[in-house]
């Protein structure tokens, strides 16, 4: 079956409730990476030897743990953090359930977006303000962050665009989304017109993120 106009209007409030439920996801898990995320990857950063606070017990467990959980395939964290996303949102189907794997995933992926921004920064302007006195939280403040934000803005839209595939994937365990209405009509009812539909959906929804993401990011780089 090819696809059929009157067989999309006739699902499109399904469609829609589940682009919200996608947009709903990514939003909560994009919300949570970015305050645990950032914060992490400029420790991961400060604490790297040679710089201001260099500490190798605290780079080298931190490090470790980023790693470990980036290394886990996402649809294999799905269902090992089943038993954490029942104690926190005591549910385990649905856009808010995912949301917990999601985020979990998010995290170390974005601290190490943020951590290979900071890299870039020159390290003669990070000597300079260490040696006027300036004191770790008014380097991280006035010269890591306002230099780097170009490249911080970068991480969130491939945080946002990785989120987005991640999000379809969680369909497969019904975590609602565009992800679980493809499963549920595409893949089990070989529903051709759906899946169109939500492939299209998907690419017009990452074009239109990177757009926005390298405008914003051309837009507040001084460079």
């Amino acid at each position: 079956m090819g696809f059929d106009f009157q067989h999309m209007m006739e699902l499109w409030p399904d469609i829609t409730k589940a682009f919200g439920e996608t947009l709903y996801m990514i939003g909560i898990s994009l919300a949570i990476a970015i305050v645990v995320g950032l914060p992490l990857g400029i420790i991961l950063f400060v604490t790297d030897k040679g710089l201001f606070l260099q500490n190798r017990f605290i780079k080298t467990v931190l490090g470790f743990t980023v790693n470990m959980i980036r290394s886990i395939p996402f649809i294999i964290l799905l269902v090992a953090l089943i038993p954490l996303t029942k104690l926190l949102v005591d549910d385990t189907i649905g856009p808010a359930a995912a949301s917990v794997s999601l985020s979990v995933a998010a995290i170390p992926f974005f601290a190490r977006m943020v951590e290979t921004s900071l890299r870039e920064i020159d390290k003669g302007v990070i000597e300079a303000a260490v040696a006027v006195g300036a004191t770790p939280w008014m380097i991280i403040k006035d010269v890591l962050l306002p230099e780097a934000k170009a490249g911080i803005v970068q991480g969130i839209t491939i945080t946002i665009i990785s989120l987005v595939a991640y999000s379809a994937m969680a369909g497969v365990v019904g975590g609602g989304g565009i992800g679980d209405l493809a499963i549920r009509f595409g893949y089990y009812r070989y529903d051709n017109t759906i899946m169109i539909v939500t492939v299209v959906i998907l690419i017009v929804l990452v074009q239109i993120l990177q757009q926005l993401g390298d405008w914003t990011s051309k837009a507040i780089d001084k460079r």
